[in-house]
């Protein structure tokens, strides 16, 4: 079975991150599988992808260019001829549907986010029957692809996108004396909320919540709100906040915190959230997508609403306030990330998918 896996772009993080994993599997089963990206971006997923031994086709275009898209896409397909397309994010599975149809070859889309922009969700509601098989990456996507989609269940299967390593790096649990290291990994964008986390840190050094042991926050990544982000930052006066840029290593950097932050307004299920779980830390969370049906509230770590610096703030508080317990709650996290998501339903969700083609 030959599987084309179209994406929108081989950036490092995002849907590409859990590339060379997803198709591991399906090579494992006896699938052939190449990658064919619409545009590059940073183009920091295509080590990963190549060396997992991937062949990866990357068009030299822009993200807006949807025809030059279409026509480079069609001539790969033609070139490539596989008995199936399977896509990730909006711009890939739109593309990738018109192609399919045109080749007569079915399509497999992805569903990752738990938010889609109002046009491509009515583009994605039109066209949804265009995709022979949906696959939702955590069970709070599945019930909202089903929902706003309207997929039925004859075309609808599970894969949530995360296998939990047990021989991962772990954290060190804090000691005193030592600053509580905080930490979020993500792309600097409005939909992961850091705008919020900056706010609520300003107002625990304006306020006064009472005495609270040193910290520091650092944020790994790259994006388009970094300019933004640091102004923040600087205008606040938070000398111990630091955007800290892309990390090749995002296993050693959670093991270097105590604690780990994912303040987003918006997720499907959240791989970082997840290896941060996995490093054996524990996680303060916005309510959205999978995360509070992963972290479980007070025992692994705190949820607060999405775009509730107030609650944000509360909530550092609290865990800040008695450092010396979040070595319990991070053992209690990664006991949960890995009885919940094991390598070996990881493999058995995707081989179970590729039956069904």
């Amino acid at each position: 079975m030959r599987i084309a896996y179209v994406i929108n772009s081989v950036e490092g993080g995002g849907a590409a991150l859990p590339v060379p994993a997803i198709t591991g599997v399906l090579r494992a089963h006896g699938a052939e599988v190449e990658v064919f990206a619409l545009t590059r971006r940073d183009g920091r997923a295509v080590p990963a992808m190549e060396e997992s031994g991937l062949e990866v086709h990357v068009r030299p275009g822009a993200e807006k260019d949807h025809l030059a898209a279409f026509r480079w896409l069609s001539r790969e397909m033609r070139r490539w001829r596989p008995d199936f397309i399977w896509t990730s994010l909006t711009r890939a599975t739109l593309l990738g549907q018109i192609v399919g149809q045109r080749m007569g070859v079915p399509v497999v889309s992805w569903q990752h986010a738990a938010y889609l922009k109002p046009a491509n969700r009515v583009l994605l509601q039109a066209r949804q029957a265009s995709s022979a098989l949906w696959v939702a990456d955590s069970y709070s996507v599945m019930a909202l692809t089903a929902k706003r989609l309207g997929v039925g269940s004859d075309r609808l299967s599970l894969w949530p996108l995360f296998a939990a390593d047990p021989n991962a790096p772990l954290a060190k649990p804090w000691r005193p004396g030592e600053p509580v290291r905080l930490g979020s990994l993500g792309r600097l964008h409005p939909v992961k909320g850091y705008d919020v986390l900056i706010t609520a840190l300003a107002r625990l050094r304006a306020d006064g919540f009472g005495p609270l042991p040193p910290f520091e926050v650092a944020i790994a990544g790259e994006g388009d709100e970094r300019q933004r982000l640091q102004a923040m930052i600087d205008a606040a006066g938070l000398t111990k906040v630091a955007l800290v840029g892309f990390t090749p290593e995002p296993r050693e950097f959670l093991a270097g915190l105590h604690l780990y932050l994912q303040p987003s307004r918006s997720e499907g299920l959240c791989i970082a959230a997840h290896e941060a779980m996995q490093a054996g830390l524990p996680t303060l969370v916005s309510a959205v997508g999978e995360l509070p049906h992963s972290v479980v509230d007070g025992e692994t770590g705190l949820v607060t609403p999405p775009g509730d610096p107030e609650a944000l703030a509360a909530a550092l508080v609290k865990l800040l306030s008695n450092p010396g317990r979040l070595e319990g709650m991070g053992r209690a996290a990664r006991g949960r990330v890995l009885d919940r998501f094991g390598a070996a339903a990881f493999e058995e969700a995707g081989a179970a998918i590729l039956e069904r083609l």
